[in-house]
Order: structure tokens, then sequence, then C-alpha cells
């Protein structure tokens, strides 16, 4: 347990996003520079239950170690029993989701919903903790709303039973991914005596943010999530930008086109053909972001639900995007 600390120490990680973190993605942003990865969460009560969608979701690839396996609910015997499952896929940590704020979540007493009663979310997490040989780590947000943050005492609760790292998207539930993340608040929990390692989240956008972050507010690590989506090489160049001081160039076409595709292979191995194609469409905005006029060619490459088409579409792109910058 001692040396699960350095997993965290002033590393990268990217964020469990539903329906965005999926295998390919998550050891794209591996390649790119990610430190610690997470999988999509996991209902507790589809695991214990073998849905096939939620047993899907505790597949990793080796290369994306270290990995933890998030799960999320409401009730403590679930929980206990999902954590058993999520530790024989052998992830290197299994993480609390106490954050989500999506109201099929939140208002069942899952997610952030445990924010409103904390004796619960000790109770869950604790037992959790004391059913599995796995390091625990907890996820969680503020508070439920601007008028009860409480985050500073949830650290501590926390630490007192045994997780191992907490993640803290610096929000309130009611705001859910919208306003400004006060980032202020890791420090405060620093300041207040928690030891156990803080990884800070939330509105982490630019290479800038990451460095502006552990410059101020002492956090172990630093989580980015749709920072990521619409950037994957910002690990990358968050790392760079801290190290320099300056940027690192922007990917070329070549290794956007080149990286696009290799994405694209991944999840139609992973899923199969059609249901590959049709769900790495939103990750084109992300490979082509900041290229002038490029709206139309996003929508073409949508018209194909087969990927033989849309690789030969993309190399076409690449090479007539050189012959026009050569001219």
């Amino acid at each position: 347990m001692k040396d699960f600390r350095k997993i965290f120490d002033n590393k990268i990680a990217l964020a469990p996003m539903e329906d965005v973190t999926e295998p390919p993605f998550r050891l794209i942003c591996k390649r790119m520079g990610a430190d610690i990865l997470y999988t999509e969460f996991i209902s507790s009560e589809g695991l214990i239950r073998d849905a096939v969608k939620a047993r899907a979701k505790l597949f990793y690839y080796p290369e994306e170690r270290p990995v933890g396996i998030q799960i999320f609910g409401g009730n403590t015997d679930s929980m206990i029993e999902a954590a058993k499952r999520a530790e024989e896929a052998d992830p290197d940590f299994i993480d609390i989701n106490c954050g989500c704020w999506v109201k099929d979540v939140a208002m069942r007493g899952a997610g952030a919903g445990l924010l409103k009663d904390l004796q619960k979310m000790r109770f869950i997490a604790e037992s959790v903790v004391r059913n599995v040989n796995l390091p625990v780590t907890l996820k969680t947000r503020l508070g439920w709303d601007v008028n009860n943050i409480v985050i500073v005492d949830v650290a501590k609760m926390m630490e007192d039973i045994g997780i191992q790292a907490l993640t803290v998207h610096c929000r309130v539930r009611g705001q859910g991914n919208k306003g400004d993340a006060d980032w202020s608040w890791v420090k405060k929990i620093k300041n207040a005596g928690v030891k156990i390692p803080i990884i800070l989240n939330g509105n982490i956008k630019t290479p800038e943010d990451v460095k502006y972050v552990f410059d101020n507010f002492e956090p172990d690590s630093v989580m980015i999530g749709q920072g990521a989506v619409s950037n994957p090489w910002i690990f990358r160049q968050a790392k760079y930008f801290i190290k320099n001081g300056v940027h690192e160039p922007e990917p070329d076409m070549e290794e956007r086109i080149n990286t696009c595709i290799e994405h694209l292979k991944l999840a139609v191995d992973l899923k199969g053909e059609k249901k590959g194609v049709l769900e790495f469409r939103k990750h084109y905005t992300g490979y082509f972001r900041d290229i002038k006029d490029i709206k139309s060619f996003r929508l073409e490459l949508m018209q194909f639900d087969t990927m033989e088409p849309i690789v030969e579409k993309l190399l076409e792109f690449k090479e007539n995007y050189y012959k026009v910058k050569s001219n």
C-alpha cells in the first residue's frame, strides 16, 4: 500500500467518462502521455447481475496500466460484490464513483447523491475497502450544492477509513459539468492535514491549466476529462509545457490522420465493424479540431458504416492536404 502513492506522484490522469473513455480511447490517450487510466463507471447492480454491458466495461488492454476499475451504486452489499468482481479482473486499484451528477444516478442515492448522506458514503466506502485486497480510491465533488460544500470533511473521513487516494471534481453536483471549477479547495484539503494523494479534476482544458493547478494548488495529480476528448494530445502537450515553458507544436496532419485511423481500427477490432464505426463518430471533432472548413469532411465521414471507405477518405484527405500546403 505504501508504494501505491507513487502512482499519483505528479501524474496526469484521464478521467472516467461514460460512453467516451472506452478501451480504444484510453489506449490512445496512454500513448499520448496519460499516466493513469480509469474504466467508464460500471453499475454495481449491472455487474452483480452479470449484465453484458457492465461486464464488457471490465476489459482493459495490458498497456493501459496503471488502470483503475470504477464502480458506482447506492447499495452496500451490491457495491461489495461488484468490487470483488472488479478485483477478479486484476486492475491496479478500484475506484468508487461518488461524483456523478446525472439525475438517474444522483437522485437514486448513488454517485454525487451520496454527498447528501455522508454516513452512507462512509459505510459503503469502508465496506468496499474491508472486502477487497486491492487499493481503493474514490472520486467525488465539493458538495451537493454551493451551500453544502463538505469536501474537507469528506477527505478526512476517506483517509480515516483507508481510501488510498481521493479525486476531487472541483464543482458541486448542481453545476454538472458547467461553470467554473474552484480548484482552491484542493489546497484547502492539503492545508487541513490530509496526507493521501489528492487528484484535482474539473474544467482542465489546456496545458496552461495543468501547469497552473500544479503550481498553485499542490495536487498530487491532475485529471483531465472533456479537455482530452477535444484534444487527445493534451497529456503530451501539458508535460512539454511544464518542462519547457513553451507550447509543443500542434500535431501535423499526418499524425492526426494516422492516429485517427489507429483509433478507428482499435474500435472496430473491439466492438465489431458497424458498432465500432458508428460509435467512433464522436471522435472526429477532436482529431480535426482547429482545421479550417473541416465540417463538411467530418459529415462525409459520418455517412459510412464500414471502416474501409473511411480509411480511404482519411488517407486521401491527408495526401491532398499536403499537396495544397505545398502549392
